[in-house]
């Protein structure tokens, strides 16, 4: 299938690593030039240059503290100027996840919660807000908001709360912007392979005294097609949503986690 992606103009935020990361590369293939952002200058640049080695498409890598107004201004005028203009945001920036079991509640402080927010939930509409009138300028654009499965589920506190105001987020911006031709989406990744995924493994499998097969089947035990999703495989939903043939979807949130067993969601 022909995506019509050819010659579109994106921005991943989180776009140095993991699965923006694996989006941006995507996007890339499909024809799309490109700004990836995050607030690492040195991973930015590397990353930049192996995807437009790889891909020869333009890739463009960009600083962005996505906790401040101004720096997200910077950031789309930037993209506008390095592009000539802007078709599709993902929004995947969020605080680097810990490996340690979630906090519980005697340990949530209001600190580290307001630091996650303010990037993941804060940070996604303050790349919204600047980047959709160049997209209804247009008549047409795409904003995919990468949100993840703690949004339906329990076990972190801080993750679902997050998550589920992404998804709010997301659903009230489609509702305003469809009209103006710019469909919004959410995705929901699970446990997701990326560059991390080994060497975490490797060490939960020597703590257990288990095989890193092993390891692997126990984190994925509730994952229906029985293995963890790599995060090329999120980025092909993604390429999708950001695609024209993603019309008849806008405002809905799109699971890519494997399948979750058990819940029925409607």
């Amino acid at each position: 299938m022909d995506l019509r992606l050819d010659g579109k103009r994106a921005l991943v935020t989180g776009g140095s690593k993991g699965i923006g990361l694996a989006i941006a590369r995507q996007l890339a293939l499909e024809g799309v030039d490109l700004v990836i952002a995050a607030r690492g200058a040195e991973a930015l640049e590397a990353a930049a240059l192996a995807l437009a080695a790889e891909t020869g498409r333009k890739v463009v890598g960009l600083t962005v503290d996505t906790h401040d107004d101004a720096s997200v201004k910077a950031l789309i005028a930037a993209t506008v100027e390095a592009l000539g203009g802007l078709d599709i945001l993902v929004n995947a920036a969020a605080m680097p996840g810990g490996q340690a079991p979630p906090l519980k509640l005697a340990e949530v402080t209001t600190q580290l919660f307001w630091d996650d927010v303010d990037v993941k939930v804060m940070g996604y509409l303050r790349t919204a807000r600047e980047a959709a009138p160049h997209m209804i300028e247009n008549g047409w654009g795409r904003i995919i908001n990468v949100s993840g499965l703690a949004a339906r589920q329990t076990g972190s506190i801080i993750g679902s709360i997050r998550n589920v105001a992404v998804a709010a987020l997301t659903k009230n911006l489609a509702d305003e912007l469809g009209p103006k031709g710019v469909n919004v989406t959410v995705v929901h990744p699970g446990l997701t392979r990326t560059e991390k995924t080994a060497p975490i493994v490797a060490a939960r499998a020597a703590a257990f005294g288990s095989t890193v097969e092993e390891t692997e089947k126990r984190l994925a035990a509730n994952v229906t097609v029985g293995r963890i999703i790599d995060a090329a495989e999120v980025a092909d939903v993604v390429a999708f949503l950001a695609s024209p043939r993603s019309v008849s979807i806008n405002g809905d949130a799109i699971a890519c986690g494997g399948g979750s067993k058990g819940a029925i969601h409607y």
